[in-house]
């Protein structure tokens, strides 16, 4: 049996730079939430296909841990994943909540890759294997790099390590989902022509704590919170004062008090 943890993320700011070739690009601090996680099992098992347990309410198809396992086995071209999975099953012990903005689904799949990169010997470099994780989604480079805080940028290929330990953050999540792809459709409806890149200058270079404390409007630290908040009219009615929003949301988080 083998296992990983699969961390939980907040965006400290996250800022849309631009929009090209039909995705945005953006600016972002992400930090590891530590003490929220799933765990990633792979568990002996005789199975005739590749099985997950552990979230079924998401089609096999649409699970990013199968699009990661798709993925490697494309890049891989040979019969060392597929062989694997015939002995084993993967389980997914779920703790983060989904449509949360917190990146569960992809930092599933990303400690899925690192996991089969390590028992199965595939010796792909870690660059590599964020350049795979990247054709599944934009959040999988930072979670594949598994740095504790850095600055993301580009369509969330460049991630480029912040040295700073993770902040103690508490979070609160709304039951209200909030659909990644609907708030960026929203972000460009609405918002796109409104990017100032002048107003965060040098944000990249500041400390997660630092800027929690000087920028105390969560609508100027996260492009994304205007948006979900014309797409989700109910998340004004949960917000709280004091709280910041992260990625595409629905999760609150602030800094624990001492």
């Amino acid at each position: 049996m083998y296992s990983i943890k699969a961390y939980a993320k907040v965006n400290i700011f996250l800022k849309i730079t631009g929009h090209k070739e039909g995705y945005h690009t953006l600016l972002s601090r992400f930090m590891r939430v530590e003490d929220l996680y799933d765990t990633i099992t792979f568990v002996p098992c005789s199975c005739n296909t590749f099985t997950i347990e552990g979230c079924e309410e998401v089609p096999l198809e649409s699970n990013t841990i199968y699009k990661a396992y798709r993925a490697l086995n494309d890049f891989i071209g040979s019969a060392e994943i597929f062989n694997f999975f015939h002995e084993y099953k993967v389980f997914v012990d779920k703790q983060i909540p989904s449509q949360a903005g917190l990146g569960g689904g992809s930092s599933d799949a990303a400690a899925f890759m690192r996991l089969v990169n390590k028992v199965c010997g595939l010796n792909i470099s870690i660059e590599n294997l964020a350049k795979i994780g990247s054709t599944i989604g934009a959040d999988l480079p930072f979670f594949i790099y598994n740095y504790p805080s850095a600055n993301v940028s580009g369509f969330g290929e460049v991630v480029e390590p912040f040295d700073e330990k993770p902040l103690k953050l508490e979070l609160y999540t709304p039951d209200i989902g909030c659909d990644t792809a609907v708030v960026y459709k929203t972000f460009k409806t609405y918002l796109l022509n409104d990017i100032t890149p002048c107003l965060f200058t040098g944000w990249e270079k500041k400390d997660s704590k630092t800027l929690l404390e000087t920028v105390h409007d969560p609508l100027m630290l996260n492009d994304l919170y205007a948006a979900a908040l014309i797409a989700y009219p109910k998340l004004k009615d949960v917000a709280k004062e004091g709280w910041f929003f992260s990625g595409s949301g629905s999760t609150f988080f602030r800094v624990k008090e001492n």
